[in-house]
């Protein structure tokens, strides 16, 4: 990591930008929010809760539009982030490594790729370069409490 992006650089760029990473998302089920293995964090699938609630629910292309669920899936990728700064803190973070965005969507849409660039969109803007990533965009029939969307990530961060 550029010596300029170490000593709390994320923690005072998200704070430019007047974005506050939320609280971590408790578990649904028996997982954990995020785990490190080396030098790379891995975050379970976030939903795109706000304060406690599934912010929308439903199929996209049906019941919730494209562009919402672009924006469900920033709010997906700060949960994952929130999850990575929970275990390791935000300023350990090195690189975004992949996202891995789910998309439940209602039979013949096949836009995953715009609603996914919700994640990738945010991500690039906290991270620059840093941001950059691979990524898969996966369109699935049914996600966990009817929700839209789900975006995982796979983080590399300092030793």
């Amino acid at each position: 990591m550029p010596e300029a992006e170490s000593g709390g650089y994320w923690s005072r760029k998200l704070e430019q930008l007047g974005v506050e990473l939320p609280t971590v998302v408790p578990p649904v089920a028996n997982y954990v929010p995020a785990v490190r293995a080396g030098t790379f964090v891995y975050t379970s699938g976030q939903l795109p809760m706000v304060d406690g609630d599934l912010a929308a629910t439903g199929k996209v292309g049906a019941e919730v539009g494209p562009e919402q669920a672009a924006d469900l899936a920033r709010t997906c990728a700060l949960n994952a982030l929130a999850a990575v700064d929970a275990l390791v803190g935000i300023d350990a973070v090195v690189k975004i490594v992949k996202v891995v965005g789910f998309v439940a969507s209602a039979p013949g849409f096949n836009g995953q790729p715009a609603v996914v660039n919700g994640a990738s969109d945010v991500l690039g803007e906290l991270f620059g370069d840093a941001g950059v990533h691979a990524r898969s965009a996966v369109g699935v029939s049914e996600l966990p409490l009817d929700a839209p969307v789900e975006v995982e990530l796979v983080v590399e961060v300092e030793v």
